[in-house]
């Protein structure tokens, strides 16, 4: 089956005077079963719902609902898919029936085969995962805060002024979804290709 990874919304973060302004990057995943990843804040209701729309999907054609991770800026619109699995970074749930996880085991969740799963990819949270799809265009991860945006590539200090509880592993995660990824969905930023010199720059010999 052939999915298609759209964009509703590209995130942002800059700072300001007062703190941080920052929403997340919002993503749909059209196909067989349909996932939308990250659901920004609860003020985003009608972006979201006027993004779907634009691509033909209503509410209730959204089979999965991924948040990245817990932060608020990530989870803040998972009401609106009420018929829904969701998964909210290690937790997995539909209604009020939870399921076991397979992330703390460092095993993948899968929603199609190879064609959609989840990863562990701790690092900016304990419990963060990234979605892993492929596409005609390559493979594309949509990786949440593991990457804030592009620029981290050259400064890390911009994820990990974003929060990291574990640096050292997200540096980890980092390295190894850039080494699977074809384009790269960052949580607060426009999508990015994965080039040679991308990969060879963070590769680490084993």
């Amino acid at each position: 089956m052939t999915y298609e990874v759209l964009i509703i919304h590209n995130g942002y973060s800059k700072v300001v005077e007062s703190g941080m302004e920052a929403n997340c990057t919002c993503t749909l995943i059209k196909g067989k079963y349909n996932v939308i990843v990250d659901t920004m804040t609860p003020w985003d209701g009608e972006l979201i719902l006027k993004g779907l729309e634009k691509h033909g999907v209503q509410p209730n054609d959204i089979h999965f609902v991924v948040n990245t991770h817990g932060h608020s800026d990530h989870i803040g619109n998972n009401n609106l898919f009420l018929n829904s699995t969701h998964i909210v970074g290690h937790s997995i749930s539909k209604k009020n029936l939870y399921f076991d996880d397979p992330f703390s085991e460092g095993k993948p969740y899968y929603i199609d085969g190879d064609d959609i799963m989840i990863i562990p990819t701790p690092g900016h949270t304990q419990s963060d995962v990234t979605v892993v799809v492929k596409t005609v265009d390559g493979i594309v991860a949509v990786a949440g805060d593991l990457f804030e945006k592009k620029e981290d590539l050259d400064d890390e200090f911009i994820w990990m002024s974003a929060g990291s509880e574990c640096p050292g592993l997200q540096r980890h995660h980092r390295r190894m979804v850039l080494q699977l990824a074809d384009y790269i969905i960052p949580g607060h930023g426009e999508m990015f290709k994965v080039t040679e010199e991308m990969k060879n720059k963070f590769f680490v010999k084993k």
